[in-house]
């Protein structure tokens, strides 16, 4: 029985795409180990969003070598499809998929019997044109289910339509299959991803259904106490899907919706689909219905002909906004984009500043965030993440708690009071006193 170990770089749909992988491997008799466990075989999927997780798949090739020097590695993933022959002269690397042949890989590679060179295998992106289901399992308490893929959009910065081809997705019908095959295994959490996942319906290139029937339809799903939505485009997140979650008892008050520069000039040069007024509503009509609902905002910062001036717009833009945390992403080139040729060119340096600088703000909007929260009562799903004998969990606004440890509270909702804020930023609480029963 050969042994196969797996290693996911970037977003929640990465992880549901590797956990469905490597179901597929355990399913043909192969044994799934840990990374360091001497395997045989080694899959890595990558990201590709920045430069940086371009250097980690080397990074983590070379240490796949040293663990299991006669192992067969190979690489599938966004920087596979981008950068197929670049990967295949990575020393070590026996195979590179792309986008439409990553989940045929157990057939394609056909025993995994090494080479004198690498196997490339990476069609055009034109033809990753079928939805593939996936669901991670197992890996951790919640599980990431993808309802869409790929990406219409083409922003000037934006390499994933490049890796991972045209919108399109599952049917509700699919998806409320798979939310049931995963009620059944316990688990409390799930959270649904794509690319753009407020695109959602598109099948054979044209739009049949919609984001807001998926959530009605998949909310009436038995066993599962908490669905999340995954990034979602401001212009995409309707009126009534926000309505829709303020009513709902298992959708969750935590949006994550990305920005990406709150000055309009920067938008319109991105090619964003909305200027920063539309966003200032959509946080508006959110805070409105739901107080206490946690946003989460994606930011890039440096990126080409954006002065101090329009840097200090986006700075204040997010400052008055009632926002709960930034995600923060330094802009890196990125070949076959539109910015790449663009003038302006902000020095490292200055980028590096300028993220800092936002870091520090969402430290303070986090932390605004939780002290508004304070003395009132929530569910946290406690996770298998224990250190100096506490243990952490989430609540369904997304505030990060912290209580003494104890085992029997692993992946159960327990009701708590949130009591103060430690010196780690974490929360502490009042002890739980009710398990939620899931009947």
């Amino acid at each position: 029985m050969k042994k196969v170990a797996f290693y996911t770089l970037g977003c929640k749909l990465n992880y549901s795409e590797t956990s469905t992988i490597s179901r597929m491997f355990e399913n043909k008799g192969y044994q799934k180990v840990e990374f360091e466990e001497n395997p045989d075989i080694f899959i890595i999927n990558t990201c590709s969003v920045t430069e940086n997780a371009d250097k980690k798949c080397k990074k983590i090739v070379k240490e796949a070598k040293k663990i299991s020097p006669n192992s067969y590695v190979t690489i599938i993933g966004c920087y596979a499809q981008l950068k197929p022959q670049e990967i295949a002269e990575i020393k070590g690397v026996d195979a590179v998929l792309g986008a439409a042949e990553k989940f045929r890989l157990i057939e394609l590679l056909d025993g995994f019997a090494k080479a004198q060179e690498t196997k490339v295998l990476a069609s055009e992106i034109q033809e990753a044109n079928t939805f593939n289901n996936a669901y991670s399992m197992h890996d951790r308490t919640r599980t990431f289910l993808k309802v869409q893929d790929g990406c219409n959009y083409g922003c000037a910065f934006c390499t994933i339509p490049l890796a991972r081809g045209k919108s399109r997705s599952d049917t509700i019908e699919n998806i409320l299959i798979s939310a049931r095959e995963i009620a059944k295994t316990d688990v409390k959490e799930v959270v649904l991803t794509g690319v753009n996942i407020g695109d959602f319906g598109i099948q054979e290139g044209k739009r049949k259904e919609k984001f807001i029937d998926l959530i009605k339809e998949i909310d009436t799903v038995e066993g599962i106490d908490r669905f999340r939505i995954s990034s979602i485009e401001p212009n995409l997140l309707t009126n009534e899907a926000i309505e829709f979650v303020s009513k709902s008892k298992r959708f969750v008050p935590h949006f994550h919706i990305p920005l990406q520069s709150g000055s309009n000039e920067v938008l319109r040069k991105m090619g964003r689909r909305y200027l920063r007024e539309l966003y200032e509503d959509r946080v508006s009509k959110i805070k409105n219905l739901m107080p206490h609902c946690c946003i989460g905002v994606d930011v890039i910062v440096g990126f080409p002909g954006e002065t101090d001036e329009l840097f200090l717009e986006t700075y204040n833009f997010l400052n008055g906004l009632d926002i709960s945390y930034l995600h923060v992403f330094t802009y890196s080139e990125r070949a076959n984009t539109r910015a790449v040729d663009m003038a302006g060119i902000v020095p490292i340096k200055v980028r590096n500043e300028r993220s800092k600088m936002l870091r520090i703000l969402s430290e303070k909007k986090k932390r605004k965030f939780y002290e508004e929260n304070l003395g009132k009562t929530f569910t946290v799903l406690f996770e298998d993440d224990v250190e100096n004998g506490k243990m952490h969990g989430f609540t369904e606004n997304y505030i990060r708690v912290t209580a003494k440890y104890d085992p029997i509270l692993i992946n159960e909702l327990k009701t708590v009071t949130l009591a103060s804020i430690n010196e780690n930023g974490t929360v502490e609480v009042e002890e739980p006193q009710t398990v939620y029963e899931t009947h």
